[in-house]
């Protein structure tokens, strides 16, 4: 995964997961199941592009 992908998954990430915290914190428990479920699946998709890249180059 070249540095630019890996930065803007990173700060996505990141983004997603203050989403939490700060949706824990205003009190709207739903907001927060669904920012954990979107950042769970976003971080997971990370994962997979990084291996198909990886995949492609050997």
């Amino acid at each position: 995964m070249n540095k630019g992908l890996a930065l803007l998954y990173a700060i996505a990430g990141s983004v997603l997961l203050a989403c939490i915290g700060y949706f824990m914190a205003v009190g709207r428990p739903w907001l927060a199941v669904l920012f954990s479920v979107l950042s769970l699946f976003f971080i997971g998709s990370g994962f997979i592009v990084k291996a198909k890249q990886r995949r492609k180059r050997s």
